[in-house]
């Protein structure tokens, strides 16, 4: 795996920020490795770790809000699901990732 020193890296550096906010990696290491696998590869190709799930608008405010983790910058969103958007971190407390829905911000009345 070509980028598996780079995803280990971001994982060591992910894991205190996000442990900060209330949140973990998700128990699903297969998911948890492949999204930060590609996370390296978005990095490596586009300057930095954006979502693998967003869609970047090439429009700097807007992207930098898509720098994984983009979780300071979607609060009030991921904590109403509990989880993030591509479900690489979960709320401390959750077991079963699976069970957790991705609702639209819209749904919740949060400007996405």
């Amino acid at each position: 795996m070509a980028h598996e020193a780079r995803s280990a890296a971001l994982r060591e550096l992910f894991a205190p920020l996000v442990g900060a906010l209330g949140y973990k990696f998700t128990p699903d290491q297969e998911l948890a490795d492949f999204l930060l696998e590609q996370e390296a590869v978005l990095e490596e190709t586009k300057g930095a770790p954006y979502c693998p799930c967003q869609v970047r608008t090439h429009r700097r405010e807007h992207d930098m809000t898509i720098v994984c983790p983009c979780i300071p910058y979607h609060r009030a969103h991921f904590d109403a699901m509990r989880r993030c958007w591509c479900g690489l971190f979960v709320h401390r407390d959750v077991t079963d990732p699976g069970d957790l829905p991705q609702i639209a911000a819209s749904e919740l009345g949060i400007e996405g």
